[in-house]
């Protein structure tokens, strides 16, 4: 607006960028051709009633200079702070020319579609840092604890899928216990020199047997907590804990966590652990300067005694293999 005020001040007699002509000689061969149009007409009549209010203004002609601007101040969502400097001016033009008419018509140009109304831009606020500690989780404690937050007052970032290492070690699935967000891929790696086969019962997969130094990867598309397990080793289990969410973290051994990136508001919290019956639940508000958190989940859940096999069927722990 400063910079269209100054072009008034500064340039000379001669007016050729003044033309009130209108349709704008643009070509219009795409949807997006037609709102680009639309928008540069809105443009160009803005500019066009402000300069020629200010050139009528400057010459003497309130008459026309009170027409151009209050046709000017008339336009549904015109900015602001240009309304807040053209009134004084529309004003004071009026009440110099009293009711005396223009001394030319006012130009009425028309854009070929309605004006685009753009609704000012929300500032977000600066993004955040939610931390805190999990306690609990019985004789495992609180290492591998997945905390989510799900905003209830406004919309959250897009997820960003991953690819994801989950090793077997030492007849070990390591990390025993990864979080992703839904879309994300894992490479089941086998760093032991023995065949291992992993499966889920739910949702199913199952990557068949292979050997030392061989990999399988397969892609989570839904939310919900995997449980994995090796058709060969009865003891391995581990889980990947699938979010529908961008704000996640896992707690470290001594229940640590943080999530970086969030925006304040309201938000509901999910504590997930593998030795808890249910997940901890509660509400949080967060501030423009962050918040903390103190979660306690529960021990009340232990491992299958016999784990099933990849059609569902129980069997004992096999010992020495």
């Amino acid at each position: 607006m400063l910079l269209l005020l100054l072009l008034a001040a500064t340039a000379p007699a001669k007016h050729e960028w003044l033309g009130p002509e209108m349709p704008l000689p643009l070509s219009v061969r795409t949807p997006q051709d037609l709102e680009f149009k639309s928008v540069a007409e809105r443009q160009y009549l803005i500019f066009n009633l402000l300069v020629n209010g200010k050139t009528a203004w400057d010459a003497g002609d309130y008459a026309t200079a009170a027409a151009r601007w209050e046709s000017l101040l008339s336009l549904p969502g015109l900015d602001e702070d240009m309304a807040k400097v053209v009134k004084p001016f529309a004003e004071q033009a009026r009440a110099k020319a009293g009711n005396a008419a223009a001394a030319e018509p006012s130009p009425a140009p028309s854009p070929a579609q309605p004006p685009v109304e753009r609704k000012p831009r929300r500032r977000e606020a600066a993004a955040v840092t939610v931390e805190g500690t999990v306690s609990g989780g019985g004789a495992a404690g609180p290492g591998g604890a997945v905390v989510t937050l799900k905003r209830t007052d406004g919309p959250m970032p897009a997820m960003q899928p991953a690819k994801k290492v989950v090793a077997q070690k030492n007849k070990t699935f390591v990390p025993r216990v990864l979080a992703v967000s839904v879309g994300s891929s894992v490479v089941f790696r086998n760093e032991d020199a023995i065949n291992h086969n992993v499966f889920s019962l739910q949702p199913h997969f199952d990557t068949g047997l292979y050997g030392a130094g061989g990999e399988k990867e397969e892609t989570f598309d839904k939310p919900g907590v995997v449980q994995l397990l090796c058709n060969i080793h009865a003891s391995m289990i581990g889980y990947v804990v699938v979010v529908d969410t961008p704000y996640f973290a896992q707690a470290d051994a001594s229940g640590a966590f943080s999530i970086k990136g969030v925006q304040p508001g309201e938000y509901d919290v999910e504590a997930w652990h593998e030795n808890a019956s249910q997940p901890t639940r509660q509400k949080l508000t967060v501030g423009k300067d962050g918040a903390k958190l103190t979660l306690t989940v529960a021990g009340d859940k232990q491992p299958p005694a016999y784990p099933p096999d990849k059609y569902g069927k129980p069997r004992q722990t096999q010992l020495g293999y």
